[in-house]
């Protein structure tokens, strides 16, 4: 049972409200009924949609399923806000088939979270139920930081743009980018704003809809304060007449609210009136406000923004396109009921333009047609079947330019069609040459193009020197940076080095301490220290405590480790290491080596600073210069002590630093300077490297930016160990740099922008360092050791030495055995002309890797993870020349992994993906192709086995319509599998069958064919008769509709003789669908019945119409014989054959021939003997007598009709053309008509014979062709030439003619002109209004009527000046019309009309004065100069300037008179004075202003009262007695007996008196009626009355009327009876 509640809605009159639930809990149904028809129901929820929590960024959706009769609709709603539906938020759907209603949202975000309502409605009720989404935030909410950022964006933002002068308007400056995008959203329709978006780069369109609604909201808030309404809001529209204009629609609270008008936030000057001197004026009619924008140009593109009191209110962009008209529009004269075409070409392509008819913007439609070329130039106008209406002017507007042009049409002339809808005509009016038009449009689009090409260009140069610009001014800031933070360090590195030389010269001991502490010497760490800061190598120094040997092996060999210059370094360090020896005596010269050593170190920095030239190198220069100086103070004592070997050290650091990358000085006494190339900039510089300095603690392991790498890679940022072993040293093997540029950078270029390194080809270098001891060192420096072929990858992706990578913040040096060998330089060795690319492999095929290297005798090596692999089973390495691959036979996911090949020290890397998409197995994919054929009711199976990596997602289509498992549709998955059953096959159910796979890897498909065989539909007609004769008929149809699946093996015929009742079986007769029935009787008509014969049977039959067999149908009327020659003895003849043959064909024909004058015809071919040919040579004439011929057409059935008779011929010889006519003269002429007259021409026997007709024609002067006017020749010596254009000038000849051919023309001596007799110009209104008075904002029309020949030229003047675009002048035949739509005051004036041609002119002037009401005047004053007058003056009304003819009146009253009287009219000026005023009477006084159109509302002075002064009058009043005049109420007059017919009125009345008055009350059946409004009642003066406006039969009974006072009460009664 349904459980009503007692709640109600509020709904229409006469409707009930029933809540109740429904049976699904949750759902409340509305019922708007108490009881509903037969077999309708309210909508209600059969599934209602489920709550959801889902996570971000996850796909959600609400689904519900309702019922309901008729069928409910369903809308969406939620509590905040509204729903905004787009793609990328939120979609409402509904599915057919499943009847589901959905709410999906793609892409679920947290503010979507919120309490969602389900509406189901019809017009019986209303279904209603409620779902809450609730949304998981993961991780990190950039939508809440937004919040935040735009929660202050959007309060800075509204305070920017509530930056506003204390007067309300804004501050004088450009309106920023962001400004003006917010401003055009917040006035723009919703349905722009994606638009607005793509135009100003916003991606965030939800944020962006946020930050709106809050804004909008506010924007409300503000306006309120000074608009109640705001209506229409037009965007900026471009006119016809070269202005523009924004409209809307507001109510103002004070109508004495400032109202600003900005431009791209800058205020814009404009008028109130419309002036001429102004660029922009404001109109306002009523509550509607339009600005206008005159003399439009480039510069008036813009944000319009319309503010009032200081609030933004609307704005709009307005966008200039450059573009004007090639080809303008011209003017079309077309006929009426023929269409008209304007045509136009632009310079600048536009989609489409605006079209403007008669002041109206035109679309498309039935009546008018716009189209536009595939270029965009040519902008096309069709105007359909003109009529007189369509006349008028119009215009077509391309973005700020316009052009405009009549249409005129012509009305039909002829008298006889007056009043008759002629018919439509095929032509058009106004098309010009469409070749000449593509032409033009052509040559305007290669001058865009050259125009864009020229803008392309400029952008480019510009984009280029911007770039410049930025590069140099990051260059700049980037030397700036570096230079400040190498300075920082090289103050810090001078102060480690002169702190260590005084470490080094306390002690020997103290210095070995130190040495076998840190692995590395004293002075080599100073000499490292200095070299970061350089970017160069260092050189190691002995630093021991007795300056043995071995201390300084250890020091020359961690110079060795450095950096680039690092040969130069160990040359320097074993220069320092042999002084070291020599200076072994004491401890002061040990301090003093490894003193020298130092400084050493710190000039081979500056030295390789030198050689770069760079920034870093700069600075690191400076700083060894410090540290060699201050090692060169500390150590100057040892120095000396040091001798021979310390000078040579510093010598030989000096020369190797010179040998390799520069020069470095050499320190004072033993201090060796080591070159080296700068190499220190890294492409992924960073300014964290420069901290490295402060940062780490090891003692000579600092580096600035960032160490030289082998290969020109640095790593930045990282601390360097370093690792050395004991041995002779001996100078390095130097390789060359040569890289190829596609895998490495060149060294020592500096890249200022970081950029990603290619992940295709990596390829690194190796430096061979070789030591005495035959130990060859393959160092990688800024590496630790690592097993063969294993790649160690840094955090940061970086790659040191030779692009290998590093470990993250730490790399140490890698030896390698070897055999010792000399000195050398080597090739550069071989490189890489394409290295490996990444590859995505499925499993189970192949896949293959290939590189090519500079060198065919190279061979490498290739490895996987990091190990070494070779040709295996299912692997197979091969070289072919340069080319090197590798191929996997068969791909499994083991084979996935990193791949890199690496010859002579060079390496390239590349990735293989292994997936494992869905695939089909091949044999089950070929059988599934086969189509499948069942017959209908059967079943089909569809079988499909897979493979790929689960889950696979299976979906099966029947003619592109997914499939589901229900009713006749089985689906089954199986393992690797899946079967499609279908049951219950219908014909219709044939089609294309596919099943698509989808999994994480990709998409595949197989398609097949189904075919439900059933029995063929029926052949379908129409018959068509091939041949009916007398002896066979032949016909043929269509074969059927749908065969079923199967070829037509047969049809099957049967035949009926009309009249009998067996059918004839005619058997089989084959699939072709045509058959020749020759066993037919002549005249008889048969039907046929016809069915189709598949393998599945026969189909239903088709049965056709009726055929006759050889039907007695004889042929038609050939054409009238024509003659083809004559003579006297022979006539020649020809004809055509009859277009109805009667079904068979011509046999031949037969001739006839009949004197002129006589009615006998005679048989010219013998009866026996038809006529084969289409023509015939009579030579049975006489001569000299004339003749006329007919001819009859013959068939199977017998003689046809005859033709219609030729014209008579003579049978004589051929004429002589007859000469020119005489006295060739034009008698009349219009502007579109010509009459010619003319003499026949004379007869010259045996030259000219007679002429029997003429030809007339015309040649227009501007062509060089003849056009004959009359197709026929006329026999008549006059004739009138038609359709001529107005004001043209024709050449005229005429031809005579004869039988013997045409003769000379004659043409007239001067050209005509097609125009009437000359007329000079009159007016022919005998009433012409000179004056016209017009109220402002309505229309003025003048229509003028004039006469004159030829077609006169109208100008219209104002004040003696051209009118002005407002004005619309109108011009037809004998007509101008002067048309102003909307007066206003600035339109007074006079008016001229200037009608003149050649003979002569006429002049017409009309005075227009457009005036309004006027404005009241002003405050009104009273003076007394003179005793018993006043003098009344008033401040003049506001429209006294704008109007001389507004004048005043003065009206008075006084306490005496109330009434106004007219004391004073017809003043033109401001003071009157009113005589005759009379002591103690008190006057007011009213001024009205008034003009043309009426009088305005008064202005009222004050009162204005001369006191009287009055003597004292005393009155003696005799004693009077008091009568009291008290009595109860009585009945004067009573009530009588009423009879009323029914639907009439009924007037009851009666008196009473009483004192004090009675109060009177009416009743009927004593029921009170005196606050029943269906009765009048009154009481006047005792007459109390009481009215029945409709008397009903509800108004029958007694009435009664009840008089009370204080002293008492009287009744009267009466009754009414209502006659039907």
């Amino acid at each position: 049972m349904w459980r009503r509640s007692k709640e109600t809605e509020e709904t229409a009159a006469g409707q009930a409200v029933i809540r109740k639930k429904s049976k699904v809990p949750g759902v409340m149904i509305t019922q708007f009924m108490e009881k509903l028809p037969e077999g309708m129901s309210t909508p209600d929820f059969t599934r209602k949609p489920i709550a959801l929590t889902i996570q971000e960024g996850k796909s959600g959706a609400f689904k519900a399923i309702v019922v309901g009769t008729p069928t409910p609709t369903v809308t969406w709603t939620r509590t905040k806000g509204e729903i905004l539906f787009h793609p990328d938020l939120c979609l409402q759907k509904y599915d057919a088939a499943s009847h589901e209603h959905t709410l999906e949202f793609p892409k679920v975000a947290p503010e979507d979270a919120d309490t969602y309502k389900c509406f189901a409605a019809n017009e019986y009720g209303r279904a209603v139920c409620t779902v809450v989404l609730n949304v998981i935030e993961v991780g990190f909410s950039m939508s809440k930081e937004l919040n935040k950022t735009q929660g202050e964006d959007i309060t800075d933002f509204r305070k920017k743009l509530k930056q506003r002068n204390p007067d309300g308007t804004r501050e004088e400056k450009p309106m920023e980018p962001e400004e003006k995008v917010w401003e055009i959203l917040l006035s723009a329709d919703k349905k722009d704003y994606e638009k607005i978006c793509i135009d100003y780069n916003i991606t965030d369109f939800r944020g962006m809809l946020k930050k709106l609604t809050e804004m909008k909201r506010e924007r409300e808030e503000e306006i309120a304060e000074f608009v109640t309404h705001i209506g229409t809001l037009k965007p900026i529209d471009v006119q016809d007449d070269d202005c523009a204009t924004i409209e809307l629609d507001m109510d103002l609270k004070d109508p004495n609210s400032k109202i600003y008008l900005y431009k791209n936030g800058v205020m814009v000057p404009f008028s109130k009136e419309d002036s001429e001197g102004m660029k922009h004026s404001l109109k306002q009619v009523g509550n509607k406000y339009v600005f206008t924008i005159k003399k439009l140009g480039s510069e008036d593109a813009g944000l319009y923004s319309v503010d009032v009191g200081g609030v933004n209110v609307f704005s709009t962009d307005f966008k200039i396109a450059e573009v004007d008209f090639a080809v303008k529009i011209q003017e079309v004269k077309a006929e009426e009921r023929e269409d008209a075409l304007f045509q136009c070409v632009l310079t600048a392509p536009m989609s489409e333009i605006k079209w403007i008819g008669k002041s109206s913007p035109l679309s498309n439609s039935e009546k008018f047609e716009i189209t536009a070329s595939e270029d965009k130039l040519i902008h096309k106008l069709i105007v359909r079947d003109c009529l007189p209406l369509d006349a008028g002017i119009y215009a077509a507007v391309a973005g700020i330019k316009s052009c405009n042009a009549w249409l005129v049409v012509e009305a039909d002339k002829d008298s006889a069609k007056k009043g008759k809808k002629t018919a439509r005509k095929t032509t058009m009016a106004g098309v010009c040459n469409d070749e000449e038009l593509k032409k033009i449009a052509k040559e305007q689009q290669e001058r865009y193009d050259k125009e864009m090409e020229r803008k392309m260009e400029i952008a480019k140069k510009a984009q280029a020197e911007r770039e410049a610009a930025e590069a140099a001014a990051m260059v700049e800031a980037l030397a700036a940076k570096k230079a400040a933070a190498e300075a920082k360090a090289a103050a810090k590195a001078a102060a480690k080095a002169a702190a260590r030389s005084k470490k080094a010269a306390a002690g020997k001991d103290a210095a070995a301490r130190k040495i076998k502490k840190k692995d590395t010497g004293a002075a080599g760490g100073a000499g490292s220290t200095a070299g970061s800061a350089g970017g160069a190598g260092g050189v190691g120094g002995a630093g021991g405590a007795d300056g043995t040997a071995a201390d300084s092996k250890a020091g020359a060999g961690t110079g060795a480790a450095i950096g680039p210059g690092g040969a130069a370094g160990a040359a320097g360090g074993a220069a320092g290491a042999a002084g070291a020896a020599g200076a072994a005596g004491g401890a002061a010269g040990a301090a003093g080596g490894a003193a020298g050593a130092a400084g050493g170190a710190a000039g081979a920095a500056g030295g390789a600073a030198g050689a770069a030239g760079g920034a870093a190198g700069a600075a690191g220069g400076a700083a060894g210069g410090a540290a060699g100086g201050a090692g060169g103070a500390a150590g100057g004592a040892g120095g000396a002590a040091g001798g021979p070997g310390s000078a040579a050290g510093g010598a030989g650091g000096a020369a190797a630093g010179t040998e390799v990358g520069g020069t470095g000085g050499a320190g004072a006494d033993g201090q060796g300077v080591g070159g080296g190339e700068d190499e220190g900039l890294e492409d992924e510089f960073d300014e964290g490297d420069y901290d490295s300095f402060e940062d780490s603690e090891l003692e000579g392991e600092e580096g600035e930016e960032g160490e030289q790498a082998e290969g020109g890679e640095a790593e930045g940022g990282v601390t360097r160990g370093r690792r050395g072993k004991d041995g002779p040293l001996v100078p390095d093997t130097v390789i060359e740099n040569n890289i190829d540029e596609k895998s490495t950078d060149q060294p020592g270029e500096k890249s200022l922008k970081k950029e990603k390194r290619l992940k295709k080809k990596k390829v690194q270098i190796e430096e061979a360092v070789v030591a005495k001891n035959g130990e060859l060192r393959d160092v990688e420096r800024g590496h630790e050791p690592a097993a063969a072929g294993t790649d160690e990858s840094a955090e940061n992706g970086e790659r040191a030495g030779g692009g290998e990578p590093a470990a993250a913040g730490k790399c140490s040096g890698r030896a390698r055995q070897g055999p010792l060998i000399k000195e050398t330089v080597s090739d550069p060795g071989v490189h890489f002309h394409a290295g490996l690319s990444d590859c995505k492999a499925i499993i189970g095929e192949a896949a293959e890797l290939e590189c090519k290297l500079s060198s065919e005798d190279c061979t490498g090596i290739w490895y996987k993870d990091g190990n070494e692999i070779k040709s295996s089973e299912g692997i197979t390495i091969s070289k072919d020349g340069s080319f090197h691959r590798l191929k996997i036979q068969k791909v499994t996911e083991e084979f996935a992994g990193t791949y890199k090949f690496e010859a002579d020290g060079r390496k390239t890397e590349a990735l293989i993906t292994v997936e494992d998409p869905p695939r089909f197995v091949a044999d089950d994919l070929a059988a599934f192709k086969t189509p499948v054929a069942v017959k209908r009711g059967h079943k089909a199976t569809f079988k499909l086995h897979y493979i790929g990596r689960e889950p696979i997602k299976v979906q099966w289509y029947l003619e592109g319509e997914e499939l589901s498992d229900e009713g006749n549709v089985k689906i089954e998955l199986l393992e690797g599998g899946s079967y499609l059953h279908l049951i219950k096959l219908q014909r219709k159910d044939s089609g294309e069958v596919k099943i698509k796979l989808k999994n994480e890897f990709g998409t595949t498909e197989a398609i097949t064919q189904l075919v439900v065989k059933d029995k063929p539909t029926p052949p379908m007609g129409p018959l068509e008769t091939v041949e009916a004769t007398s002896s066979a008929i032949e016909f043929k149809w269509r074969p059927p509709k749908d065969v079923g699946g199967c070829k037509v093996d047969n049809y099957i015929l049967e035949r009926q003789q009309v009249g009998r009742n067996t059918w004839k079986k005619l058997g089989p007769i084959g699939p072709e669908p045509k058959y020749r029935d020759t066993d037919v009787d002549h005249g008889k008509r048969y039907c046929y019945r016809i069915r189709v014969e598949t393998e599945m049977g026969l189909s239903e039959l088709m049965e056709t119409e009726d055929i006759q067999a050889g039907t007695k149908a004889y042929p038609g009327p050939p054409s009238a014989p024509k003659v083809v020659s004559a003579f006297k003895a022979c006539i020649t003849l020809s004809w055509s054959p009859p277009a109805d043959t009667g079904g068979t064909s011509i046999l031949g024909y037969n001739l006839e021939k009949r004197k002129k004058g006589s009615n006998l015809w005679g048989q010219v071919n013998d009866a026996n003997e038809m006529i084969r040919d289409k023509g015939f040579a009579v030579k049975d004439v006489v001569e000299g007598m004339e003749y006329e011929f007919r001819v009859s057409a013959i068939n199977n059935s017998g003689a046809g009709e005859f033709s219609t008779p030729s014209e008579f011929v003579f049978a004589r010889d051929p004429k002589k053309p007859p000469g020119k006519v005489i006295d060739l003269k034009v008698t009349d002429s219009t502007y579109t008509t010509l009459c010619l007259s003319w003499t026949k021409p004379k007869e010259i026997e045996g030259v000219e014979d007679e002429a029997k007709a003429y030809f007339v024609e015309i040649r227009p002067a501007e062509s060089t062709e003849w056009d004959r006017c009359n197709t026929n020749a006329i026999t008549m010596n006059t004739y009138t030439v038609k359709g001529m254009k107005s004001m043209a000038m024709y050449w005229v000849r005429v031809i005579a003619t004869n039988d013997g051919g045409h003769g000379q023309p004659q043409e007239l001596e001067n050209f005509v002109l097609a125009m009437p007799p000359p007329v000079r110009p009159r007016f022919t209104d005998a009433k012409m209004k000179s004056f016209m008075i017009v109220r402002a904002g309505n229309s003025a029309r003048c229509n003028i009527n004039f006469e004159a020949s030829p077609w006169p030229e109208v100008i219209w003047l104002k004040d003696g000046t051209p009118v002005t675009k407002k004005v619309t002048i109108s011009n037809a035949e004998g007509t101008s019309q002067l048309l102003i739509p909307t007066a206003e005051r600035s339109d007074t004036g006079v008016y001229s009309i200037m009608v003149k041609n050649i003979v002569g002119q006429e002049t017409f002037s009309i005075e227009i004065r457009v005036t309004d009401e006027p404005r009241p005047p002003g405050p009104v004053d009273i003076d007394e100069n003179v005793p018993g007058t006043v003098t009344i003056s008033w401040a003049p009304s506001p429209d006294e300037k704008h109007d001389d003819r507004l004048h005043y009146e003065v009206m008075s009253r006084d306490s005496h008179k109330p009434t106004w009287q007219t004391v004073a009219h017809r003043i033109f000026n401001n003071r009157f004075t009113a005589c005759n005023i009379m002591p103690g009477r008190e006057y007011q006084f009213r001024v009205y202003a008034k003009n043309d159109m009426g009088a305005s509302k008064p202005s009222e002075s004050t009162k204005w009262l001369i006191p009287l002064k009055k003597e004292k009058f005393t009155v003696k009043m005799p004693e009077s007695k008091m009568c009291d005049l008290q009595s109860a109420p009585k009945f004067i007059v009573p009530l009588k007996m009423h009879v009323a017919p029914q639907g009439y009125e009924c007037y009851m009345s009666c008196a009473v008196k009483g004192d004090p008055t009675p109060h009177v009350t009416w009743l009927r059946n004593n029921i009170s009626l005196n606050t029943n409004t269906n009765y009048l009642i009154s009481n006047t003066c005792g007459v109390c009355s009481l009215l029945v406006l409709t008397v009903g039969s509800k108004d029958t009974g007694e009435y009664k009327v009840v008089a009370e006072n204080p002293l008492g009460r009287a009744e009267s009664s009466t009754k009414l009876t209502v006659r039907e």
